[in-house]
C-alpha cells in the first residue's frame, strides 16, 4: 500500500535539482532586470526633460535680465552725468544727462548692431527658391 502523505508540501526530495530559497533568488532577479530596464529607458528621458526644464528657466530669466541691465546701465550713466562723475563731462543739467545719456547708449547699439549685421552670412536675408 501507498502511504499517503498528510501535508501537501513538496519535499526535497521531489525537485533535488532546484534550491529551496528558489522564490527569493527569482524575484531578486525579475527586480534587478526591471530595474536595469528602467534605468536604461527613463534615465535619458530624465536627463532630457531636465535639461529642457532647466533650460527654458534659464532663458526666461535672460530675457528677464536683459532689459533690467539695460534700464540699470541707463540709470547708472544719467546719474554719473548728473553728478560729473565722469571727469570728460562736467556736471551736466539733468536734461541734457538723460540725452547724452540715450544718444550714447543708442550710438553702443547701434554699432554692435551694425557689427552682427556685417558678420551675417551673405544669403542669410534672401527668400529660398522656389521649387
Amino acid at each position: 500500500m501507498a502511504e499517503t502523505r498528510e501535508d501537501d508540501s513538496p519535499s526535497e526530495s521531489a525537485l533535488p535539482f532546484v534550491p529551496e530559497d528558489w522564490p527569493q533568488q527569482a524575484s531578486t532577479k525579475l527586480v534587478s532586470v526591471i530595474d536595469s530596464l528602467r534605468a536604461g529607458t527613463t534615465g535619458p528621458a530624465i536627463r532630457i526633460s531636465r535639461a529642457i526644464v532647466y533650460g527654458l528657466v534659464a532663458l526666461i530669466l535672460l530675457l528677464l535680465a536683459i532689459p533690467l541691465l539695460i534700464i540699470g546701465l541707463t540709470r547708472l550713466l544719467i546719474g554719473s552725468l548728473d553728478s560729473g562723475f565722469l571727469w570728460f563731462l562736467p556736471g551736466l543739467e539733468h536734461n541734457k544727462a538723460v540725452w547724452v545719456a540715450y544718444l550714447g547708449l543708442g550710438t553702443l547699439f547701434s554699432a554692435i548692431g551694425l557689427l552682427l549685421w556685417s558678420r551675417r552670412p551673405r544669403r542669410a536675408a534672401q527668400p529660398a527658391p522656389a521649387a
